[in-house]
């Protein structure tokens, strides 16, 4: 796909793409249609334990419960008495630092909230980053609980399929374009790998050893006659001991695949060159090269994508 035909698509789309090109209707619904559950009947409470911490105070109740296992089990417990309130502590600890914890998150504590809520999505996709933006494997395991994020690959296989559903991507971002009111980005995905190395630890010894040889040989010859012959040799060793571990790194490259997204209004902390973990919406595919003819059919196509949200994946998977 050449650059020009991807930019010229980017113009048009951020200009609203033209009446010879209708735009998808998005799908504006939740994971599913079925409401909250509704809070159990509560129970007693130990004498000795204390109630959970209200979330309305966000600082307050982060500094109660500072490490993110201890933060998700308060706001489950507060599922007791108001699912919304527990919901929100949920998206506080999501929020803080280092919150790693998405088999908690789709455990089934939360799972009719992960279903139907609309802002469940977005949480995700913030989770899977702060684990490492490993997207593939983070998909495998929302699947596993059926929740309905899907790839781009999915997608561009069969766009009728999943036309107005979630997808979730490691992407950067090539280029922008901001001539209409809703700026067109075109992104690049990308794909995590580890790559490994061997790195010393502890410490380097050096040696050097000097050894020397000498000794003389005796005898005659014909032109000096009786005589002996003396002389010494030098030998230097250098030897260097240290342990190494083999390390791993994490490695982004392209899968090939690449796709617009849509804003609702330019984001100047949305940088070029970048890896984020995209959620989207997927609009289906365009045609990119002409952008004259009648027959939308021919040339090659790219997916169209309007952004929900996107996260800055953390340097160190979580597996």
């Amino acid at each position: 796909m050449s650059r020009l035909s991807l930019l010229t698509l980017l113009g048009a789309l951020a200009t609203g793409c033209g009446a010879a090109h209708s735009h998808v209707a998005l799908e504006d619904r939740t994971l599913t249609d079925a409401p909250p559950p509704a809070p159990p009947a509560s129970s007693a409470r130990p004498a000795t334990e204390q109630p959970p911490a209200s979330p309305h105070d966000a600082r307050a109740f982060l500094a109660r419960y500072p490490t993110p296992a201890a933060c998700e089990g308060a706001a489950r417990k507060l599922q007791a008495t108001s699912r919304d309130d527990a919901w929100l502590a949920l998206k506080l600890c999501v929020e803080a630092p280092g919150f790693t914890q998405l088999g908690a998150v789709l455990g089934s504590a939360w799972t009719e909230d992960v279903r139907v809520r609309p802002d469940a999505a977005p949480l995700i996709a913030r989770v899977v980053a702060q684990r490492g933006g490993s997207v593939d494997g983070e998909l495998r395991l929302l699947h596993s609980r059926k929740v309905p994020i899907f790839s781009l690959a999915s997608a561009i296989a069969q766009p009728d399929t999943y036309r107005g559903r979630y997808v979730l991507l490691r992407a950067q971002v090539a280029d922008q374009r901001s001539e209409g009111e809703r700026p067109t980005l075109w992104l690049v995905e990308q794909g995590l790998q580890a790559v490994g190395s061997r790195r010393e630890v502890g410490i380097a010894y050096h040696t050097d050893s000097v050894s020397e040889t000498s000794g003389d040989l005796g005898g005659r010859t014909a032109l000096t006659g009786e005589g002996r012959v003396g002389g010494s040799i030098f030998t230097r060793e250098s030897t260097t001991q240290s342990a190494s571990e083999r390390t791993y790194d994490n490695s982004s490259e392209e899968t090939g695949r690449e796709a617009l997204g849509r804003l609702a209004a330019p984001d100047p902390f949305l940088e070029t060159r970048r890896d984020y973990v995209i959620l989207a919406r997927f609009d289906g595919l365009r045609v990119t090269s002409g952008m004259t003819t009648d027959d939308e059919d021919e040339g090659p196509k790219i997916p169209v994508l309007t952004i929900v949200s996107y996260h800055l994946p953390q340097a160190l998977a979580v597996y």
